[in-house]
């Protein structure tokens, strides 16, 4: 009998601990359900800002008419007057899958994000080159993330209506390079005098990896630092096998 009650006791402790267990169980995935949602409406509502950021800066001024405004521009540079080692370098360092995204790269936001966590900040942001542009024809530089959503939905619109060549060339026109030259045109004639169909590959890797930072790698301000960003940028080209080793060395020879 005294053999019998032990087993009995073990089996409601058992029983009572699968009920803790399961108990446990039900906590986690409830709150594992809630954290979805809370995501999912999270998502849902930043989206709908971001739309709404975006409609309204297409309502005050279309692609289109943004557009035709840059192309009007004395100082518009065409993609055939640009440099071919300027356009491989630039692909490079700020957006390798360019000719293969649909204005989104997945792999460079993902990459992005995990770096964000882990610096408890927004260091990268992932952006692709029509984003860049998206950002520059349309948006503020404010980091927010109705800014980012809309900045993407612009992007994919421009993958729609214009051509890989027709939105590098855009962007050219509109990137910030410091010290006040906006433009490819603009930084070619104010840190080299010259056109940018005349630039050496040194300076034209240089203008490559100034729009990155353009206040810490202007030539102007920042000559050393600017120095070290061409080479980086060489680097990556050495590294993606746009250029061999040699080529680059031989390029920073030249400079």
């Amino acid at each position: 009998m005294e053999e019998c009650g032990k087993v009995g006791r073990q089996k409601i402790k058992l029983q009572k601990k699968r009920k803790r267990k399961q108990v446990v169980q039900n906590m986690l995935l409830g709150l594992l359900v809630l954290f979805f949602a809370a995501y999912l409406g999270a998502g849902a509502f930043f989206c709908m800002k971001g739309y709404g950021t975006y409609h309204r800066a297409v309502q005050e001024k279309s692609l289109t008419e943004r557009v035709e405004e840059i192309r009007s521009s004395e100082d518009f540079t065409a993609y055939s007057e640009l440099p071919q080692f300027y356009i491989d370098a630039t692909l490079a360092v700020e957006d390798r899958r360019f000719k293969w995204h649909w204005g989104i790269d997945p792999i460079a936001i993902c990459r992005a994000l995990w770096t964000d966590i882990k610096a408890g900040s927004f260091v990268e942001g992932g952006s692709t080159i029509t984003q860049q542009l998206a950002k520059n024809m349309l948006f503020t530089q404010e980091k927010k993330v109705e800014r980012k959503i809309a900045e993407m939905i612009a992007a994919l619109k421009m993958e729609l209506t214009y051509t890989k060549q027709e939105i590098f060339e855009l962007y050219a026109n509109t990137a910030y390079f410091g010290s006040g030259h906006y433009g490819i045109y603009q930084a070619s004639m104010g840190y080299f005098g010259k056109k940018p169909s005349e630039l050496t590959d040194y300076e034209a890797a240089m203008l490559a990896g100034v729009v990155n930072a353009p206040s810490a790698y202007s030539p102007d301000s920042h000559k050393d630092l600017a120095q070290q960003r061409a080479q980086q940028v060489l680097n990556k080209m050495v590294k993606y096998k746009i250029i061999t080793r040699e080529q680059a060395e031989a390029i920073k020879a030249a400079k």
